[in-house]
């Protein structure tokens, strides 16, 4: 039995994966299941569900491993694979309503604020609807454009751009709640 080193370069792991080395795919799940996790966590709530789609998003990895062209990262092409799996388990489970409003109005907003925990943000996410949080992740986190977003979700770009807009509000609205109840003045 062949012994692999944690130096070894990604390519040689990814080759010998693709060879069904168990070692190589435990490796490979080793270094990114937890990041994998927390992204699966994004999108859905509760965590033990999340990481039952991690673990089918990891199969579909090793099943499609031999179509990674190393053309950019592999944890983004992993990264990528966990979030069409997420929407695809939302999806079936029916946990996604977008609403269609094509009279919203386009803020900008400062972002979140700094002053919050991860632990503070992830919970004003997760108070979001699905549909809102969906949009939400993928666009300010994931960096995908609204066409994108509208592909992926099969919905019209002005309703991920409205959804978006709405999140925004919630997310606002949910800090200053946050703040003064922080402040005590709540």
């Amino acid at each position: 039995m062949k012994v692999i080193h944690l130096h070894q370069e990604e390519t040689e792991i990814i080759q010998l994966a693709i060879d069904n080395n168990r070692q190589a795919q435990q490796l490979i799940y080793s270094k990114f299941s937890s990041k994998m996790l927390s992204v699966c966590r994004q999108y859905i709530k509760d965590i033990q569900l999340a990481e039952d789609v991690m673990i089918t998003s990891f199969m579909k990895v090793f099943t499609n491993l031999k179509r990674f062209e190393n053309k950019g990262s592999f944890e983004g092409w992993i990264r990528r694979i966990m979030v069409n799996e997420c929407i695809s388990y939302l999806r079936v489970h029916k946990k996604i309503k977008f609403i269609e409003d094509e009279n919203y109005t386009e803020e900008s907003f400062n972002g979140i604020e700094s002053q919050l925990s991860t632990d503070q943000i992830q919970f004003l996410i997760d108070n979001l609807p699905d549909g809102y949080k969906m949009v939400f992740n993928l666009y300010a986190i994931e960096g995908y454009k609204h066409n994108e977003i509208a592909t992926m979700l099969g919905i019209n770009e002005g309703t991920s751009k409205s959804q978006l807009s709405h999140a925004r509000k919630m997310l606002q609205k949910q800090i200053i709640t946050l703040k003064k109840q922080e402040n005590g003045t709540e």
